[in-house]
């Protein structure tokens, strides 16, 4: 009973302690806008449900049985993810912040509300914690599903650039410690989700593996062709013979080999000016892509992390 206790223990402070180096993962995103003073180009999604998720937990935990781990980690999220929601309010664009005030008011706040109102008033006891259980459970399993975008974009694209191999090592390994406390506390509604977790974990880096060295579909180089007229050149003999021999212009022959090269040169450096500009917009696309799908990554712990 003692080595039963003293497992599950462990796995709890390990899923505690993988699952707050999740929860900071998003801290570089938020330095960015606080340097840049713009949260534009950044969702608030994963950091509203990822707060919802805290407090479904937290509710739940205020009823279950020995549940102090998971109080422990979901009131850590519960105040990164306030911090996040309240910087990226402090840098949005109004059209985002209304946005992100509608998302709050329906998850957080008429969302929760109804589920604590519900429960309270008409569930006792274990019935209580059934219910909760199920609901953290259910929402769980959505949040789980949400890699699934990811994966395609994977198996789309052939590039893992979307999916960093090592924030896919770590929700795998939090999802692997907490599903292992839940099962040695016989709590199925911990424990149920992070299989889920666990395998599309597994699934991830798998095609990490696989596509690894890949070369992205959007990555093939294209095949500029620049077609160039030849240069004529035209001379304009004005009655020379009219003029005095010594008024009449020497003629300097053009090269007109010289003059296609110039042209050349001319054209192909616009053209590698044109291509350097269209790399930097795809780079700074890809940027946002990446922090999108990051962000999209770390909330799909649906334990304690968002």
């Amino acid at each position: 009973m003692a080595v039963h206790f003293s497992l599950m223990f462990l796995f709890g402070l390990l899923g505690n302690a993988i699952s707050c180096m999740v929860c900071l993962a998003p801290l570089p995103t938020f330095y960015q806008i606080w340097k840049k003073k713009t949260s534009e180009g950044f969702q608030s999604l994963p950091y509203v449900i990822g707060l919802f998720s805290a407090m479904l937990w937290l509710f739940y935990a205020l009823f279950a049985k020995d549940a102090m781990l998971l109080v422990t980690i979901n009131v850590f999220t519960f105040f990164m993810q306030t911090f996040y929601i309240a910087v990226y309010l402090l840098y949005a664009t109004k059209k985002d912040m209304i946005t992100t005030v509608k998302l709050l008011s329906f998850f957080n706040v008429v969302g929760f509300g109804a589920i604590c109102t519900l429960t309270l008033a008409f569930t006792h006891g274990f019935l209580r914690v059934q219910v909760l259980g199920w609901i953290c459970m259910v929402f769980s399993l959505c949040v789980f599903v949400a890699p699934l975008g990811i994966v395609r974009k994977v198996i789309k694209t052939k590039s893992v650039e979307f999916m960093p191999i090592s924030l896919s090592f770590f929700l795998t390994l939090s999802a692997v410690m907490w599903f292992m406390y839940g099962f040695l506390k016989k709590d199925p509604y911990v424990a149920v989700p992070n299989i889920l977790g666990f395998t599309f974990g597994i699934l991830q880096m798998i095609l990490y593996m696989v596509y690894r060295k890949s070369t992205p579909a959007n990555a093939l180089p294209v095949k500029k062709e620049v077609e160039v007229a030849e240069a004529k050149v035209v001379i304009d003999m004005t009655k020379l013979g009219e003029q005095p021999a010594n008024q009449i212009n020497q003629v300097v022959p053009v090269d007109a080999a010289a003059v296609r090269r110039e042209v050349m040169v001319q054209l192909a450096a616009a053209a590698a000016e044109q291509e350097a500009e269209e790399q930097r917009k795809e780079q700074l696309m890809k940027h946002m892509n990446n922090n999108n799908n990051k962000k999209d990554m770390i909330f799909n712990n649906g334990i304690a992390v968002a």
